[in-house]
């Protein structure tokens, strides 16, 4: 569970909900299909309409249901979303949304062991709570059982969760310690900090976890008022989507949601709304820390206006990577580290936020200066078609990734949803598809401009310019423009078994050894995934130059011999393209996501960026300066150095051995040194293949496969490179058991890292008890480590364990962490101590040890349906010469473990006192 928050490395979640180009029905087709959502509905439920493929239904207690229908991968989700947020909470009540949404997961009447119910099925979960609304889903292999478990779950917890004082004791801890979690990031508070100082009335400015006085002192009858009012039929939409049987679907929730009677309470609208803003603000927050930020927030409108799409277009034209104009303006002058845009998709006025990280050398005054000169400069330097063009196509990608996933496009309509109604989504790609460069410039020139501002002092002007009232918007008139779409076609039902994906694998070699393996088949929005892996060197060429592979892998997606970098991000926006590089000192690894129409360009463009890349010294600079920043932060977090410092203790190799660990410091040391011929040296010397296991690639989706392997061959099969590769040996080495405090003053939340090496590949006998033993102890959401320290001892938000085993040596790594409170630190040890002797002592229960089982072998089953995975999957079998097959026996040998055996195994490999403990926080 979780407070919904921006991220900082991506753009808001509007800009991935924004727009497409989809694969239309014939309208035989979808007129066949609206007459289908219509015949022999269960009583009591109404067909409300068809948009594009989806179909709204609307009980009689005023409960709408959505019907998503994609059989392309054999998952379904199920997402119910309540139109309530942190927006809805009175004086005293900060909090409570977020504190009943981690309370509805203590169970309910029928469902009392939620957790423990969701874990023996295998079900990928989460709720999030945001301003505007609360929302629950669950994702599953597509099961009818499973199906009908989650709408009979979701039903009964609406009205039947037990909210109890008892679950509400050990859950402040949890949610204090979110709390406290959140507070350790400096550029999170900032942001919270202009939100609350822009806000002067409305609750958009008060943090969605609330104050830390009101979640300590809130009580149960006023929790559950809060519940009683909010979590009712008429104030819920369900979604259901993916692999299912829509005419099962619509039986159970009529049969399950439509019993619940519909409340007699009317909910009132809110009203509250901050007046024009008559002058600068500016806030300041003081805390520990080596990055510097920056951020500037103006009202705008609310996510149904028609001029919200404007906004995230300037959203992109200002605060993209590489291509906006603040980019433009401080990264590429090296006046900050990076840039970021956050456009507020919300039901009443929201607002558009840009800002910057800087390194402690850079000068925050003058790049605060230039920041704000850029964004309200828009009346001497207008909006052009060049930057309009770029903004629609970085929409147009963003919202194709999503839509074409039918589990995060159920999720991301919660959004829509909450904005006042889930067409919202629709119609915002329509108004983006018409934007023209004169609304954008009659938007910016509207709300940004300074007296519009939060992010500076405030100062008292003889002639204010200020920008018209914020006010709402009347949604239904809106929707009376959207003209719907047709719906998008489906793809085939594809079994996503060892059996069936090696039965439809090709596998072969290019003319220089690189290694291929594809998989095609029918995908929704006809996309492609592509997994490439290259191996580099032996012990003696590869000495010394851990730094500069690494920053020739972070170069290769930055410009071309042809094109420049923002030329290079352009061209794959237009194609609805995501490309990923990265690599280190022995490996690079490439992902690619794009369509099948596009793919033979992809792969023109990957091909110069892996062969021609252009090393600019510019380009060059701006990682340097990105990645120092990063460095420089972690420095003072808890977790990044509390992991630090159990990596460098094991490390047992020289410093120029590419097995050595480098410390944060050591890379920040060798960074602030780094060369760009040392990066193209390393890229010239060590890129391309000479035998099979030099280089592997693979391709998932819609493509034809003979077609496919000419496009290979040409691209790549003359890809040489006269440097060996010999696979460096990882022997095992015992871990020496120690325990280590670090002090990181003025952290409120601190981190513990356990981590210990043990003899066991995946090849051992004892691998699979192992795998299993884990998971039941501390590798899922039911585990005995996290039921402790969360459940039962409530002091930490999240914890538990990890193992994973080499697939050449007979060595493997065993990991436990949590977060938690610095004052708690001797509670969370003891929690974890006692339930990992508890395993060697006890053992588990048949029924742990059958759940467990039922469990991870369904987890596995979700992860060959995912395209990327797989793809990475296939690549590594390629390196390692197996196929699937491998996984199915590990997973046979894991169905027919006992009680016995795990215990065995768990006992003989693992154990607290064998571990090397670190403690990060400031402990007082």
């Amino acid at each position: 569970m979780k407070s919904s928050r921006m991220q900082l490395s991506s753009l808001s979640l509007s800009l991935a909900l924004a727009f497409t180009t989809l694969v239309h029905l014939p309208p035989a087709i979808a007129a066949e299909n609206a007459a289908t959502a219509k015949a022999a509905l269960p009583a009591g439920v109404q067909f409300v309409r068809q948009v594009e493929g989806i179909d709204e239904y609307q009980l009689l207690n005023g409960m709408r249901v959505l019907l998503v229908q994609d059989a392309s991968k054999p998952t379904t989700t199920v997402n119910i979303t309540y139109r309530v947020g942190s927006r809805h909470e009175n004086y005293g009540e900060t909090g409570m949304a977020h504190l009943l949404e981690h309370l509805m997961f203590k169970g309910s009447k029928a469902h009392p062991r939620l957790w423990e119910e969701m874990s023996q099925r295998g079900v990928q979960f989460n709720g999030t709570t945001w301003l505007d609304r609360t929302n629950y889903y669950e994702t599953f292999a597509a099961k009818p059982e499973t199906l009908a478990w989650a709408i009979s779950m979701e039903a009964d917890r609406m009205v039947n969760s037990r909210i109890s004082g008892e679950d509400l004791k050990t859950e402040f801890t949890v949610v204090r310690n979110e709390m406290e979690k959140n507070e350790n990031s400096g550029i999170a508070i900032l942001i919270q900090r202009i939100m609350s100082a822009a806000h002067q009335w409305h609750n958009y400015g008060k943090d969605t976890i609330g104050a830390r006085t009101d979640v300590e002192n809130v009580n149960i009858p006023h929790l559950q008022a809060f519940w009683r009012k909010y979590y009712q039929p008429d104030n819920a939409t369900l979604i259901v989507a993916g692999a299912f049987d829509a005419k099962q679907a619509l039986q159970l929730i009529a049969t399950k949601f439509g019993k619940i009677p519909k409340p007699k309470r009317a909910l009132e609208p809110t009203y509250t709304l901050d007046p024009v803003q008559d002058g600068e603000r500016d806030v300041i927050v003081r805390r520990v820390g080596d990055s510097q930020a920056i951020a500037a927030l103006y009202h705008t409108v609310p996510a149904a206006h028609p001029d919200y799409a404007a906004t995230e277009a300037l959203a992109l034209i200002l605060g993209d990577t590489p291509n906006g104009r603040l980019y433009k303006a401080l990264v590429e002058t090296k006046k900050t580290a990076d840039v970021f845009p956050w456009a507020a998709n919300l039901e009443e006025p929201g607002f558009l936020m840009l800002g910057a990280n800087l390194r402690t050398e850079q000068n925050l005054p003058e790049a605060k200066k230039i920041l704000l000169e850029t964004i309200e400069g828009f009346d001497k330097v207008p909006v052009t078609e060049a930057e309009l063009t770029r903004a629609k196509a970085k929409l147009d990608s963003d919202i194709a990734q999503i839509f074409n996933d039918p589990e995060k496009f159920a999720v991301a309509l919660s959004e829509s949803i909450a904005a006042g109604d889930w067409r919202l989504f629709f119609l915002f790609r329509d108004r983006v598809k018409a934007l023209k460069a004169e609304d954008v410039q009659r938007v910016a020139t509207t709300w940004l401009k300074s007296s519009n501002r939060t992010s500076g002092s405030f100062i008292p002007t003889e002639k204010p310019d200020r920008s018209p009232a914020p006010a709402k918007v009347a949604v239904d008139e809106q929707i009376k423009q959207f003209k719907p779409g047709v719906a998008i076609a489906q793809a085939e039902n594809f079994i996503a078994s060892a059996d069936n994906i090696d039965k439809r694998t090709i596998t072969g070699a290019l003319s220089n050894g690189m290694q291929y393996s594809l998989l095609p088949k029918t995908t929704r929005g006809n996309t492609v995934v592509l997994s490439m892996m290259l191996n580099f060197g032996d012990e003696n060429s590869l000495k010394g130059k851990a730094g500069a592979a690494e920053l020739a892998a972070a170069m290769l997606n930055r410009g071309t011999e042809k094109l420049s970098r923002q030329q290079f991000t352009e061209e794959l926006d237009k194609l609805k393209t995501k490309l990923q590089i990265s690599g280190s000192v022995t490996t690079a690894n490439v992902q690619v996501e794009t369509i099948r129409d596009n793919l033979p360009r992809v792969l023109e463009l990957l091909r110069d960026a892996l062969r021609q890349p252009a090393f600019n010294e510019a380009e060059f600079t701006q990682l340097l300066n990105s990645q120092l920043a990063q460095l420089e932060e972690s420095r003072k977090e808890p977790q990044a150095v509390a992991v630090d410092a159990g990596r460098k203790a094991q490390n047992t190799y020289p410093a120029d051995d590419a097995r050595y660990y480098r410390s944060i410091d050591e890379q920040i040391a060798y960074l602030k040194t780094a060369k760009l011929a040392d990066a193209r040296a390393f890229w010239k010397q060590f890129y391309g293949a000479n035998h099979a296991k030099q280089a592997q690639i693979s391709v998932v989706g819609e493509f034809d496969a003979n077609g496919l392997k000419a496009e290979l061959q040409k691209t790549f099969g003359d890809w040489n490179t006269s440097q060996k590769f010999t696979r460096l040996p990882k022997p095992f080495l015992a871990t020496k058991a120690d325990d280590k405090q670090i002090i990181t003053p003025d952290k409120a939340n601190a981190f513990f890292f356990a981590t210990m090496l043990v003899p066991v590949g995946t090849k051992h006998p004892d691998y699979p008890a192992l795998v299993l033993g884990n998971y039941l102890m501390g590798g899922s959401a039911n585990s005995r480590i996290l039921n402790r320290i969360r459940q039962k001892d409530g002091v930490s938000y999240g914890g538990g364990s990890s193992f994973s085993g080499s697939s050449v040596e007979e060595v493997g790594a065993f990991n436990a962490g949590a977060i938690y409170a610095p004052q708690n630190r001797v509670k969370l040890e003891t929690g974890i101590r006692e339930e990992m002797a508890r395993v060697q002592t006890e053992g588990f229960t048949v029924a742990e040890l059958e759940d467990g089982k039922k469990s991870l072998i369904q987890q596995y089953q979700l992860e060959r349906s995912q395209d990327s995975a797989l793809a990475s999957s296939l690549v590594n079998n390629l390196y390692l010469g197996r196929n699937m097959q491998f996984q199915a026996d590990i997973e046979k040998k894991i169905q027919s473990l006992t009680v016995a055996q795990v215990k065995e195994a768990m006992t003989k490999h693992l154990g607290f006192e064998k571990t090397l403990r670190v403690f990060a926080g400031d402990f007082k």
